[in-house]
């Protein structure tokens, strides 16, 4: 085990830069932040680089024992996101899923334009949660590495496949023989009218925009969630938990 504690020392300052998605993209790797992020990545087989450790902490990530640098509080606050820095901090090295990946599935989440960080982990916990398949990435969605999303899914991000699919045709040629919903407010057919026929490709929109016209005009169905009349909507990752839950579940 090594010890680090100067927030100078240059493997330190190549830690911040993971905070910043031009490094992350160019170094391929991101941070984990705290126990529970660490420990489920590693159990998944995420590649963990190095763990930054507070001295006292140390006998509680025995289970990545080579790994291990010895730190200080100081050298924590630097490169940790969060206000409160957590005993540990980790860089992994990102995986990534190529469009394979689509073939043969049954319940896919599609997320189109997500911005959001918070949502956006939340939604793959959710997806993980209710069993669905793979999440797409479609359009401009947020960095999934951000340390923000990475917090937002508690440990769920590497349990599930995602790809980013940027162009209309692609879309088309791996989902063209499911059923395709489009999760609307102004849909006619309530969701708790809905009957599941597999496969299934559940389609978000962001808060501020919604699905785009060229998704409204691929589904093959919309579904709103009735709710009182004095609500005009929900936040997306709930509206999502209830949509998912109801078409994989239930």
């Amino acid at each position: 085990m090594i010890e680090i504690t100067a927030v100078n020392n240059n493997l330190v300052k190549d830690t911040v830069k993971l905070q910043q998605r031009k490094y992350r993209d160019k170094e391929n790797k991101f941070l984990l932040e705290g126990y529970k992020s660490i420990e489920e990545a590693y159990q998944v087989g995420i590649e963990i680089e190095n763990v930054f450790v507070l001295k006292e902490h140390a006998p509680r990530y025995s289970f990545i024992r080579d790994k291990i640098i010895l730190t200080n509080e100081a050298v924590l606050k630097k490169i940790s996101t969060t206000e409160t820095p957590p005993d540990a901090v980790a860089t992994g090295v990102q995986r990534h899923y190529d469009l394979t990946k689509l073939k043969g599935l049954r319940k896919v989440v599609l997320l189109e334009n997500i911005r959001d960080l918070g949502n956006l982990g939340t939604i793959f916990r959710t997806s993980v949660a209710f069993g669905a398949d793979a999440v797409v990435l479609y359009g401009e969605c947020a960095d999934i590495y951000n340390p923000k999303c990475v917090r937002a899914s508690v440990g769920n991000l590497w349990k599930i496949p995602f790809v980013n699919i940027t162009e209309f045709k692609q879309l088309e040629q791996y989902f063209r023989n499911f059923n395709r919903i489009a999760t609307l407010p102004r849909a006619q057919k309530m969701l708790k009218d809905f009957s599941v026929q597999l496969p299934l490709l559940v389609m978000f929109g962001s808060e501020a925009d919604g699905l785009s016209d060229e998704l409204i005009n691929f589904a093959t169905e919309e579904v709103k969630i009735e709710m009182n009349d004095n609500v005009e909507s929900l936040n997306l990752s709930v509206s999502c938990a209830v949509v998912l839950y109801r078409m994989f579940i239930v």
